[in-house]
């Protein structure tokens, strides 16, 4: 399986550019999976709900998500793609799950970080797997990393691959990322932004440093911090199946769940 990461600077508040963007770097793109960062169309540093709408995506009536879709199908891949999703007065931080027939699955963030609680709906989607070629992946957002529970469940449930968009402003997550890949023993792809968003109530820069962890915690790439990257590199997804840590400890057999909180 050939799959990978597009990291970028998205601009705020001009999801055409955004998305013309992505599809001009991907247009020639050989990989059966690509990830993007969260919140890859809009931005991410909105000011209250009320913007966040005004920037938002309904799936339904999407020419950008349609754009991406068009791509899909010409390149016949697949793409998980962070974008503000609008439900009526509803707003999620989403991602979607995109290949050639269009929007394959949404999920949306369950833990939102900081001052994404007041631009935002909490996430009311349980965490799932799907299937492309046979590869089951999973998706989380950003945050999620820090809510160990989050990528277990993905990967009690099956998940090979974790998709990971994020628009990442701590230090902490790349490392934290390796970390995961040996209590679960499952690839990885965190697609992260770079840049800095300057607004009025603020500025925040993003880390860049996107990467693609092995099972086991082995680092296959990392981006540079602040610059256009696109990777893609091949991966046997089977290998996220053997939870063997030592030659008599499977990580998920010898859970004892009776003495967790």
């Amino acid at each position: 399986m050939k799959v990978g990461f597009f990291q970028f600077r998205p601009l705020f508040g001009k999801p055409e550019q955004n998305c013309k963007k992505i599809v001009t770097a991907l247009s020639d793109v050989d990989a059966d999976l690509i990830v993007l960062p969260e919140l890859a169309l809009s931005g991410y540093y909105f000011k209250d709900k009320d913007e966040t709408l005004t920037y938002a995506e309904d799936p339904d009536n999407s020419r950008n998500l349609d754009a991406l879709s068009a791509l899909a199908a010409q390149r016949n891949m697949h793409f998980v793609v962070g974008f503000s999703e609008k439900r009526g007065q509803q707003c999620y931080n989403s991602a979607a799950l995109i290949g050639p027939n269009g929007i394959e699955h949404i999920y949306r963030k369950i833990h939102l970080f900081n001052e994404e609680k007041f631009c935002f709906d909490p996430g009311d989607i349980p965490f799932t797997v799907n299937e492309v070629n046979r590869m089951k992946i999973g998706i989380m957002i950003c945050f999620d990393w820090a809510f160990p529970e989050a990528m277990r469940t993905l990967v009690a449930k099956g998940a090979q691959l974790i998709c990971q968009p994020s628009n990442l402003v701590l230090t902490f997550c790349q490392e934290t990322m390796l970390a995961r890949s040996i209590e679960n023993r499952v690839f990885i792809i965190t697609a992260n932004r770079y840049g800095e968003d300057k607004r009025p109530q603020g500025s925040l820069k993003f880390t860049g440093k996107s990467q693609l962890v092995a099972p086991g915690g082995a680092l296959l790439h990392r981006a540079a911090s602040q610059r256009d990257a696109v990777f893609i590199t091949d991966i046997n997804p089977v290998d996220a199946d053997n939870k063997m840590i030592t030659k008599h400890n499977d990580l998920f057999k010898d859970r004892r769940p009776e003495f967790y909180i």
